[in-house]
């Protein structure tokens, strides 16, 4: 056998290592795809996208004016749904002031006869005119004060005026034992205004006056003196 036939050709082995593995070739660059592509350029926007968002920004714009609209309506009806239950507590509270009042003031000819027993001595009936003011004192009804005090037309009706009596004459220096203001001094003891301002005191009451929740249910009758 020939030399040539039993030994491998050098182009057969080129490029084959000891164990029989080949080896990549090196001799030339590895060129990478990212070096050869073409730069990134943005592309001018399209017509149709432009009035696409345009559109929804117009949309966006009424759905709040809307919005805002249904909610400046909701705070006026809250407004006054508030201001009409206000209007109708008031206009209970009233009710119920006006139906107490009604009943109050029917119960006043109770009291008038209670207070006219106990004057004329029954003092049994007395302790059940107190707790009738008891009892109607809680609900808001008090009595109104008359005797010594100024006249006042809206809790007063006067039945009978009296003129102040006339002041006596000075003392003289032989009336030792009399004060020098006895001259000043009422009937009632109190001191009258000589020369100043007339003016209305009531002496007696006749028949008590009666408030109720801070308002005159009944005026009192009274006896009033002028001085």
């Amino acid at each position: 056998m020939s030399a040539s036939a039993s030994e491998p050709s050098e182009a057969a082995v080129d490029g084959v290592d000891d164990a029989g593995t080949s080896e990549p070739d090196t001799s030339e660059p590895v060129e990478f795809a990212a070096a050869t592509a073409e730069p990134f350029s943005e592309s001018p926007p399209d017509v149709d996208d432009v009035t696409h968002r345009a559109d929804l920004l117009g949309k966006l714009d009424a759905v709040t004016a809307e919005r805002d609209d249904y909610l400046d309506q909701l705070q006026r009806q809250r407004a006054e749904f508030q201001n009409f239950r206000k209007r109708v507590e008031a206009e209970r509270r009233q009710q119920v002031s006006a139906g107490v009042s009604r009943l109050v003031e029917s119960l006043l000819p109770v009291l008038d006869g209670c207070d006219a027993a106990t004057a004329q001595g029954h003092d049994e009936v007395a302790a059940v005119g107190q707790s009738l003011m008891v009892a109607l004192g809680k609900a808001g009804l008090e009595r109104i004060d008359a005797v010594g005090e100024p006249f006042d037309p809206n809790q007063h009706e006067a039945v009978t005026i009296e003129a102040a009596p006339e002041p006596r004459p000075a003392a003289s220096d032989d009336d030792a034992g009399e004060s020098p203001d006895a001259a000043a001094i009422g009937a009632d003891g109190g001191e009258s205004e000589l020369g100043g301002e007339v003016h209305q005191v009531v002496t007696a009451e006749l028949r008590s006056g009666f408030r109720f929740d801070g308002r005159v249910l009944r005026a009192a009758m009274v006896k009033v003196r002028t001085g």
